[in-house]
This record gives C-alpha cells, structure tokens and sequence, in this order.
C-alpha cells in the first residue's frame, strides 16, 4: 500500500490514497477484540430517554417560528404572493417572500449556482414559495393558510404516459446514461430462449421518520443551522450559495438525524427559509415541515419504465442482455434513476445494452432515494431473471450459476471480490430451497397459495474522501471528531469500535462527535459508502497515533500491542498515559485512488421469501425472508443486521405497499402523508433472518469494509414477486403488486 504522509504544516496529518491494494490491517492485528462485535449503539440510551437533540429541539433564546407557504399550482408564473390577511394577524412577525427561486439538491441532480431571489416560475405543485414567521407556531401556521398566491398558470406535463415519447437521454455524469456492447438485436433474434418484458415503478417517497427540520441562528455574521442533513460538508457549500454567502459564513450541527434515506442528502426548502428568514429579522427562527410538506417539496424516487431484454443458448446462458429505462424529472433536472447500474455487472453476456433516458414531467424533483438504481432495477432484472428460468425449465440459482461472470462483463476488469454464488448456495441450504415445489401454482393450503422466490442482490460500492481527528488525551481517552452524520445506521458505534481496536482501549474510553460542520470534512452518509469511507479515515488516524505511541516508547510501531490502554513491546507494558505527553492529535484522510479504476468493486447478496396468496381476495402475505450478504469487514454484527432488515423491509414496501400517486391535473401528490402513503408497518413484516458470509476486500479501504446500507434493498421486492409468481402463476410487472392486479388472474377456486 502506498502510504502519503502530508505534512501541510503539521505533524499530525496523515493521508491515505487507495492506488494500491491494503492487505495488512490493524483490525485484524488488534487485541482488543471489539471490531465485529454486535455492540450496542453507545448513542441509544441518549436516543430512547428522549436525550438526544434532534434539529427541531434545540433550546434557544428568542426563537420564532416559520411555516413554509407552497404554490398551488403545477406550472405557471406568480404574479403576486398576497399575504395582507396573514400579516394582520396578532403574533405574526413577517411574510418572508423573497424566498430563492428553484432551490434544488445538488446531490440529487439540482442546479449549482446562486438562485434568483424571489420565486416566479413555479415547474411543480406544492413548490416553496414563501415564508411566514410568527411568534408561535400555531399563529404560523393559521398565517401560512391565509397567504394567497396570484398567479399565471402555463401548460405543465402532469401524465407520464402521454410524454414518454419525448424522453431525451441526460448528459453523462458519474454514472454514464448508456453503454453498449455487441449486438442485443442479434443475440435476440439467435436466442434458443427469450424473455423481452416491461416493468414499471411508481415514483415512491423516503418517509423517514423525522420529516425535515432546521433551525437557524446568524451569529457575528454566520449562521448556525441545526439541521436534520446527511452530507454536513457539501450542504454547507449549498446553503452558503443559496444565501449568497461565503461558504465558511454557514455552519451546519446535525448530530442526530431520525432517518433520510437520500431526502436528507442535500439542503432542502426550509433550511434555506429559515436562514434567510433569521438574518432579515435579526432573530433566530426554526421551519419544521409538516409529513404533507415533506411529500410535496422535498424529494421522491423517479418513477420508471424498464424494458428487459434476456436472450440465452439452449443451456441458459445469456447471449444477449438489455436494460433500457426512462424515469422522469424535472424541466433542466439531469439527475436520472439509474436502474441499469447493477444491470453492468450482474451476469454475463457477450451482448450488451444499458441505456436510459429522462421524460420532463411537472412533478416533484427526483432524487436519489436508498439505493438508487438497485432499489428498482433489480426489481425488473431478476424478475426477468426467474421468467427466463421458468421458460428454460431449471432452477433460478442453477440459471444464475451459469450466468456466473468471471470477470466485469461491462468494462472486463477484474472484481475485488464476489461472492454472489456463495450467498445463494448458503442462503438455499439455510431456507431449504430444495424442498420447493418446482412449478407454480400447485400449493394450495386452504384459503391460501403458497410460494417461494429467489433474487439476486448487487451493489457497487464506493470510496468518499474524508477526514476525521482522533485526540488521545492525557488521561488515556480516545476523542473522535468529524462531521460525518449517523441518521440511524450505526455510525457513532462503529468509529468508535475502529478507535478502541487501533489503539487497544475499551469502547467505554472512547467518545466520537458527529455532524458538527466545524470538524474535519467527511463523506457524509449516502451510497453506501459512510462506513468505508469516514471509518478509513479514523483509522488512518489512529495509525498515526500508534505511531506516535511507538516513538515516544522508543519501540518498533509493527512490534507494539495494544490493549486495555497499554502499550506492550519489548517485553514491557506501559500505561499510554505515560506516553501521550500533553496529548496527541492525528488528522487522518483517505481518498480513492487507483483501486477504483483497476477493480469492479461490489457487494453482494441472495434474497429467499415465502408468501402466501388469499385465493379469493388476492391479498399477499409475507410469510418469512432471509437475506444472505457479503459485505467485506462486517465492523458491527448488530448494527449491520439492523441495515439489512431495514432494507428488506423497503424491498416489501416496494414489491406490494408504496406508491406515490401524482394528479393527472396538476401533477400533486395526492397521498402525502403515512396514512396515505402506505409503507410497511409491524403487521407486514415476517421473521426476517439475515446471515453473512465472511469476507475482506483488500482493494476498498484499509479497513476492508464495504457498504452495506443499500445492499439489502436491492433485490429483495423481485425475490417476493417471484414467490407470488411461483404461488399463483401469476406474473405481475406492475409494482406494487395490490390485490386488483392479481384477482381476476388467480387461478379457479
């Protein structure tokens, strides 16, 4: 591994470049047994007595409160926001309306620069329009009720139906629109077996518990927000350009985020609202928004249309392989749903089409939402997947066996790892796969059908540079700081587990600070990457430190031990206390590097539902899942187990539950809350099982770790409608899969 230690002025700056691969790692020399295990959450305690403070609760002195004014129309220019009534009212501060024009995500595909102060062309309905400040938030919002937008409506795009024939393809990016290779046309043509098959996705909502909130306060000049953000470093540099300020002018503290799943990945409307409402009134003011505010105006998952093309031999292996999907967003939005990205790399096939195009629609912004791509790509690929099994006549998992790729079929690098055959070959012994009946519809229990399906899982993974400062203080405790966000997957846990195990301390003498923007810059938590990428760099920093630890005892760093806060070598033991001095700091950094380019670097995995299928109602029912993994350095079993099970309940809300519906009218989201909105609750979730397959990946990051946050999403909806399939013969590609779309297909009682 190549090692760069930069000095920048400072001795305590270490930087780490993934060009090389990194076998050696201290979390597998460690003694002090703490990585991987399924420790509890060190900030749950905070969390369930109600201690941890959230965006929206924080204490502070002459706070006022703003409600969000939204437009309501689709498409059209205002002419005037008329807010006389809300000004009269007793307790109401201002009506704020020089609000930006078009605040959009940089993250999810929005503009960059400095909006125009002021909205006048609205592109959706339920677009911020305006702010009102009261002194308390029930005057707010009887204000915001009162506040009338006057306004000329123009010709929106409301039916996705009715413009996918204008869908252009989006420029490319990081993710590249289209790639091709050989000739699908041809191989489908030529096949022996074919599948050629549109599945369609609703546009769907993250519905994180906590909706969005901030709170800001402008302080000698720069604002204080704390807000309820995923990425602290990059929604700085967006807040700061959104208010026209120098970006070390805006100071973002989110510690405790109640979920995000994408929606919190850049700024949103309110902070933005807020800020500027502060700084023209001279006094703090917090913007919650309400659950409907947080459908109409945050960010949704595009809906999509996905045509899959699958042509194989007469042994099942494909010849042929195409993905090509239109997703909708925005007039001038380029951010696209990505749904073929695990299409590249999933199986093997000379000939080869990914491509996608965007469909302008005057609805909410589309944005990345937990595993984007994956989440609704798989649900079409292996889906297709098992209708070419069935069409062939052999088991799915024997079909994805022969389609095994030896090396990246899309780019014909080689993979870090893959590990996508083990977790099926474990997950069906673990399920007992081979006690399933092999062909639909021919177990019937009572009232009831019942079925079995199997899905592939994949997701790419990525390295994020980031940085984080690891203290070792004069009483032999380890200090952790960066603005890397925990919204909920564990984050504060495992950077301390990676402290205590690099250092040889016991978790309880480690703290680690989160989601301060003051602190060295993280990746942030999104892509699966928070763990990889902002625990590299807390190990990178305690490297250091070892260092150091090493030259002040006057030993070799590589022939030290360190445990239970002691240094041993040379057949002595000394306290570290006795070693720190006055303290020591090291800023640790990592970057990608060469690995990225030289690797297809992935995590994988295998899901496995029964369901069963009311034979009168059509009603589905989940009966039990499993989900086998391979993620790299499993950092926490506990905490990991919980990201799996997080995703695969997403997977069930997607295969049978969750639907955005938009008005054909005006393009609003009509179901914009959890009542409406149906996500999965308790009585929707099975027994779900999760298992891991031991894994390290020298080519990720030092600590061999790869994301696992998004993984468990991907593929398991397809696994559930392949069981409805194998329970009813009935193959549905319109998900959700609802009771109408199954009834009148079910078979005669």
């Amino acid at each position: 591994m190549t090692l760069i230690d930069k000095v920048l002025g400072r001795e305590d700056t270490r930087s780490l470049t993934m060009n090389d691969a990194h076998p050696h790692s201290w979390l597998d020399a460690g003694a002090q047994g703490v990585i991987g295990k399924p420790i509890d959450r060190i900030e749950g305690p905070l969390k369930v007595s109600g201690l941890a403070t959230y965006a929206a609760e924080y204490p502070v002195d002459g706070l006022a409160y703003g409600v969000l004014v939204r437009a309501p129309f689709g498409s059209g220019t205002i002419r005037e926001v008329v807010a006389d009534q809300a000004r009269a009212l007793p307790g109401v501060i201002d009506v704020v309306t020089d609000y930006p024009s078009f605040i959009r995500n940089p993250q999810q595909g929005g503009e960059k620069k400095a909006p125009t102060q002021g909205v006048e062309k609205v592109d959706y309905h339920g677009e911020i329009v305006a702010i009102v400040v009261a002194e308390t938030f029930e005057t707010a919002r009887d204000a915001a009720a009162r506040v009338r937008v006057d306004y000329e409506p123009a010709k929106g795009a409301y039916v996705f139906a009715a413009h996918r024939d204008q869908a252009t393809r989006p420029p490319p990016d990081q993710i590249p629109p289209h790639m091709a290779k050989g000739d699908v046309d041809q191989a489908m043509a030529d096949a022996v077996f074919a599948i050629d098959a549109t599945y369609t996705t609703p546009s769907q909502n993250s519905a994180a518990m906590e909706p969005h909130a901030s709170t800001a306060e402008w302080r000698d000049g720069t604002l204080i927000l704390h807000g309820s953000y995923q990425m602290v470093a990059s929604d700085q540099m967006q807040l700061a350009a959104a208010l026209g300020v120098a970006k070390d002018k805006v100071r973002i503290i989110s510690r405790y985020v109640g979920g995000g799943f994408g929606s919190k990945l850049g700024i949103a409307p309110e902070s933005v609202a807020a800020a500027i409402a502060a700084r023209q009134l001279g006094r703090p003011v917090k913007v919650a928004m309400s659950r409907q505010q947080v459908f109409d105006a945050t960010v949704r998952r595009s809906n999509t249309e996905q045509r899959i093309r699958l042509a194989a031999d007469a042994q099942g292996k494909l010849t042929g392989l195409a993905h090509e999907t239109l997703a909708s967003n925005l007039p001038g939005e380029d951010f696209f749903e990505p749904a073929g990205i695990g299409t590249q790399f999933a199986y093997a096939a000379p000939n080869r089409l990914i491509d996608h195009k965007l469909v302008r629609m005057n609805w909410l912004l589309a944005g990345s939402m937990r595993a984007p791509g994956e989440a609704v790509g798989m649900l079409a690929l292996e889906a297709a997947m098992d209708e070419l099994s069935y069409r062939i006549g052999i088991d799915p998992i024997e079909l994805r066996r022969r389609n095994e790729p030896a090396m990246d079929p899309q780019n014909d690098l080689p993979f870090s790892t893959r590990q996508l055959i083990p977790c099926l070959d474990k997950g069906a012994e673990m399920f007992g796969w081979d006690e399933r009946g092999p062909a639909p519809a021919t177990d019937r229990r009572g009232e009831w059908w019942h079925g079995v399906g199997v899905a592939a899982a994949v997701r790419s993974n990525m390295l994020q540079k980031s940085s984080a400062s690891v203290e070792l203080t004069t009483d032999g405790r380890a200090i952790v700081s960066t603005d890397m966000t925990d919204i909920g997957t564990g984050t504060y846990t495992i950077l301390a587990q990676i402290a205590a195990e690099t250092l040889g301390l016991p978790i309880d003498r480690v703290t680690v600070h989160l989601g301060d923007g003051a602190a060295p810059p993280a990746a942030g938590s999104g892509g699966s990457w928070g763990a990889g990428s902002s625990g590299s760099s807390v190990y990178v920093a305690c490297e250091g430190l070892r260092e150091k630890l090493a030259t002040a005892m006057g030993v070799d760093a590589a022939s030290m031990t360190l445990k239970d806060g002691r240094a041993i070598a040379d057949n002595r033991a000394v306290e570290i206390t006795e070693l720190v001095g006055d303290g020591m700091t090291v800023i640790g950094s990592i970057a990608p590097g060469k690995q990225e380019k030289l690797h297809r670097q992935a995590s994988y995995g295998a899901h496995f539902a029964e369901v069963k299928v009311n034979a009168t109602t059509g009603e589905v029912r989940v009966e039990r899942m499993l989900g086998v993994f391979a993620a790299g350095r499993i950092l926490n079993a506990k905490t990991a187990r919980s990201q799996c099970l997080g995703g695969m309940t997403f997977g069930i809300g997607a295969a049978l539950t969750e639907e955005l519906v938009h008005d054909p009218r005006n393009g609003k989201v009509v179901n914009r809350d959890l009542a409406e909105y149906h996500v999965p609750v308790n009585a929707d979730i099975p027994q779900i099982e999760v298992a891991f397959i031991d894994e390290r990946d020298i080519h990720a990051n030092p600590i061999h770790a790869k994301g696992i946050g998004e993984l468990g999403i991907s593929g398991a909806g397809a696994a559930i409608a392949n069981a409805i399939y194998h329970a009813t013969g009935v193959r549905v590609r319109d998900y959700p899969i609802t009771c109408d779309k199954l009834l009148m297909e079910l078979p005669a009682i």
